[in-house]
Formats: C-alpha cells, structure tokens, sequence
C-alpha cells in the first residue's frame, strides 16, 4: 500500500501538472507493452506502435535497453522520470544527462538486485551511455508519444476542468477525493491499496504534485526515494469506459458548426461544461427549464461528450475528451482568418 501523510501546509501546495509528463508517458507506455491488461483503452495505440517502432529500426533499443530499463515491476530508476520533465521532453532529458554518476549507479545497482538486467545498463553512469539512453528515448517519444500528444493535451485539459470543479465546491480534500477508484482519501494520508509496496511518502511541507497519466494504467505510481521532490502519477482513463472514445475518433470530431451538428441547446450546454456546471447552470446558459437541460445532457453523455459526477444533491458535468476537441476544434474553425 502507498500511503502520503499530508499536514494542513501539505494541503495547501498540492497541484495539478499542466500537462502530461513526457517521461512519465514513455515509462508508462513501455509497461502497456509489457502486459495486455487494459489494452482495449490503448487499442488505438497498440496496433499502431509495434509498427512504427518496427519503421523506425527502434525494436531492438526497445528489447534489449527500455523495457530492461522501465520494468513493469514495483521498482524502476528514478532518474528516468525527473520532475524536470514538467517543463517539456527536452528538460528532463536534460536532467538525465546532469544526474551525479554516483546516484545513477546506485539505482542502477538497485535494480540489477531486484531482476535481471543487461550487462550494457551498467555502463549507464558514464555520461556518453546515458547520452546513447538520451537518444533512444527522444526517438521511441517521437515514434509512438508525439503523434498522440494532441489527444493526450485533451485528455489532461478535461481532467484539470473536473478536478478545479472538485476544488472549488469542497477545496483540497475533494480534489483529493476525486482522483479515482484505485485512491482514497483518509485524512490526512491519500491512499493506494493496490500498490506493489508498503510504501510511505511524507510530505512534510513539501505539497504534492498530482501528475494525470495517459498511459498509466489503473493504480498510482510515485518515486521509490521519498526524499525526491513527492509526485503522485495517476490514470486518466478510470473516467472512461471499455470501448469509449480515442484519439482515432477525434479525428472526426470537429464540425463547424456545434448548433447545425447537436442543436442550439445541447452546444450550449456543451460549451457551459467546458468549466463544469451543474444542470441548472447548464439550463441557464442554454435558455431551457432543467428538466429539458436534464435531457439534452443525457444524450451528450451518451454520445461520449461529457461526464457527469454527483456531489451530495448535485450533479457536475465536465466535458470529456472528445467534447474538449470537439469544441476546441469548433472554436479554431470558428476564428477569422488572417492576411
């Protein structure tokens, strides 16, 4: 079981990432090759990713570097995911090639104890191996990452409208609570049941920064040092449904009208859930009584638009991922041209 002890200070610096985390991302995906469980979320992905690696000549670096690296076991290296990341691909690489040789070596060592591993990945604390490791990884973000960032970027953008919603109606301790059936929230400790140790971060002033994974599936994941800046890595896709929409049907998402495609009601209720609202907020905003708002949001929900999650006697509906790129690419499409 993960455990995180937070104190009142603690509550108050928690944060929500503004985007995925690009190596958080690469060591999440290596584990959806390593195992079919939850593959129907990633299906898209999946059929396509083999291929590409296979285009790229990235099949043996794959095999024989990454997935020895990035085990889907209870421990991987640290320093393959350093906070750096938030900023971009290109500073957390950056913050790989500066890790002191002595703590590379010493995750490496650590391990090497827990399986079997590569001669090859103990020359990792020499700089020119690490800069090799570098290269792989900004290849394999290249060829199965970046051509689903645009979809990921949504994703992200949903879960931060839902969980600011939690945060204003009940403050931290909501937000906290609102994460997912795989965390519970016992003041004053967030935990993860299913985790693969026992396993106790005490933030101690520091906050906590919640990091929305698309490829991490079911359970959370954090550092195994507790004394690393503390990060909680955790599933988008528990707010989805098997078969649900992917990056493959947004594609088709985009129309240049929302009013012609859904009627004027239902897009104005559509845009209202782009900041959350209640259905008599959303009754409002499209000019209709609720029982009618009720209606037009079942089948948004139907149509995989938006979400809707209760909170006492009310009901909050977010978009979902779709509907994000689906009125995203409306607004684009709407905008005046220039020149």
């Amino acid at each position: 079981m993960l455990r995180i002890h937070f104190s009142a200070e603690d509550l108050a610096r928690t944060r929500v990432a503004a985007a995925c985390h690009p190596l958080w991302e690469i060591a999440a995906s290596l584990h959806r090759l390593q195992t079919p469980a939850g593959r129907w979320a990633y299906a898209h992905w999946y059929r396509t990713a083999r291929e590409r690696l296979r285009a790229a000549g990235l099949e043996s670096a794959v095999r024989q570097v990454l997935l020895p690296l990035f085990p889907r076991a209870p421990y991987w290296p640290d320093f393959l995911t350093p906070l750096a990341g938030v900023d971009g691909l290109e500073a957390g690489l950056a913050e790989i090639l500066a890790t002191p040789a002595d703590r590379v070596a010493a995750e490496i060592a650590l391990l090497t104890r827990a399986g079997r591993t590569p001669a090859r990945l103990g020359r990792l604390p020499e700089k020119e191996a690490r800069a090799e490791l570098v290269g792989i990884l900004r290849a394999y973000h290249r060829t199965v990452i970046e051509p689903h960032e645009e979809w990921m970027r949504e994703c992200v953008h949903a879960e931060r409208i839902r969980l600011a919603r939690h945060l204003l109606d009940g403050g931290a301790e909501r937000l906290l609570e609102g994460l997912g059936p795989a965390i519970r929230w016992r003041h004053p400790r967030l935990e993860a049941g299913t985790y693969p140790t026992e396993h106790d971060i005490r933030l101690e002033g520091r906050g906590l920064l919640l990091i929305p994974s698309y490829f991490c599936w079911k359970g959370p994941v954090s550092l195994a040092d507790p004394a690393l800046p503390p990060v909680l890595v955790y599933s988008l896709h528990p707010h989805e449904s098997p078969g649900g929409p992917g990056p493959h049907a947004a594609e088709a998402a985009g129309s240049p009208s929302l009013a012609a495609l859904l009627g004027r009601a239902r897009a104005a209720i559509l845009r209202a859930t782009a900041a959350g609202a209640t259905t008599t907020e959303a009754a409002r905003r499209a000019g209709v009584t609720p029982a009618t708002a009720s209606h037009h949001t079942t089948a948004l929900r139907d149509a995989g638009l938006i979400t809707s999650h209760r909170h006492a006697n009310t009901v909050v509906h977010t978009l979902t991922p779709l509907g994000a790129t689906m009125l995203s690419r409306n607004l684009r499409d709407a905008a005046p041209g220039i020149g």
